[in-house]
């Protein structure tokens, strides 16, 4: 009987070790908190954290995301959203969905929308999303987050005014050194695109992840006019998609994962599920532990 309690004890010991944290679901999660991070026009702006249950650890990565919509809808409570902040929790991540002035919302941000209009809604969509992030770090110890390990994302609209917050802050914000101090450790970009990746140097080429497809009728994939408008309607504006970001990277000796896919459009702006197990491996071995890795995969 001691020998079994023994072997009982070895088995559980075994169990627990072999779940890797960051990669594994490793715990169950605490009830998720909703809480204000800013208000702006008398419109509460809202974010939802999503946290392990009995974690003892400290000092935790967190993953703020950003839905997509347009500009003029999503939630931070879409499924696919939810799910992918409940699956990074599970892994022992503080993960954030956020909301932000849906500035757009029932207008065109197409090629009728003029384009120094749409410069205009990345700045304050970029300007909701740095706020929801310095919501996050004044509260670090609440939620015992990792200051150091900040892993910011978003998908299609979300995306662009994440990638305009970190690799163009000089266009989107009058003060670009206000934010500064904010180490971000990665980005996860599915289908998003900045206004000019010029901007990217040295000091703000943050190792990043991205998915788009080739053929993206939105947000172009490389350097293409927005919603490939013609040059003569209001809404021509050229941006910088993820394979011209990540040349820009690879140029500067930055890390990267680059999933192309070929001819997709761009509904590989939706939660890249099939790739997490991936995903996490390099949120770990790069944004966490500071490996050098530049990968591009072709589907």
């Amino acid at each position: 009987m001691k020998n079994l309690f023994i072997s009982a004890l070895l088995l559980l010991s075994f169990s627990v070790s072999a779940q890797e944290r960051f990669i594994n679901d490793s715990f169950e999660l605490k009830t998720k908190e909703t809480r204000t991070y800013a208000i702006k026009n008398s419109e509460e702006l809202k974010l939802d954290i999503y946290q392990p249950e009995k974690d003892t650890m400290q000092q935790r990565p967190v993953i703020i995301f950003m839905h997509g919509g347009g500009f003029s809808g999503g939630s931070r409570t879409n499924p696919a959203e939810v799910k992918f902040a409940e699956n990074a929790a599970k892994k022992g991540y503080v993960a954030v969905q956020i909301s932000y002035r849906l500035t757009r919302k029932g207008q065109s941000f197409g090629c009728d929308y003029k384009a120094s209009g749409k410069i205009e809604t990345f700045k304050l969509a970029a300007e909701d999303f740095m706020d929801a992030v310095d919501f996050m770090i004044k509260n670090k110890q609440e939620f015992n987050i990792d200051t150091s390990k900040v892993i910011v994302g978003g998908s299609s609209a979300g995306a662009e005014a994440v990638l305009n917050a970190v690799y163009n802050d000089r266009l989107m914000f009058e003060d670009a050194t206000k934010h500064r101090k904010i180490n971000f450790a990665g980005v996860f970009s599915l289908a998003g695109a900045v206004v000019d990746a010029r901007y990217i140097t040295g000091q703000n080429a943050v190792p990043g992840v991205f998915f788009h497809g080739t053929k993206d009728n939105l947000v172009p994939y490389a350097s293409a006019p927005h919603h490939w408008c013609d040059p003569a309607q209001p809404g021509y504006i050229m941006l910088d998609g993820s394979k011209t970001i990540t040349e820009k990277l690879a140029k500067l000796n930055t890390s990267y994962m680059l999933y192309s896919f070929n001819g997709g459009k761009h509904e590989h702006a939706g939660m890249p599920f099939d790739y997490l197990p991936e995903v996490f491996n390099f949120f770990k071995s790069v944004f966490l532990n500071g490996e050098s890795k530049q990968v591009e995969v072709y589907k």
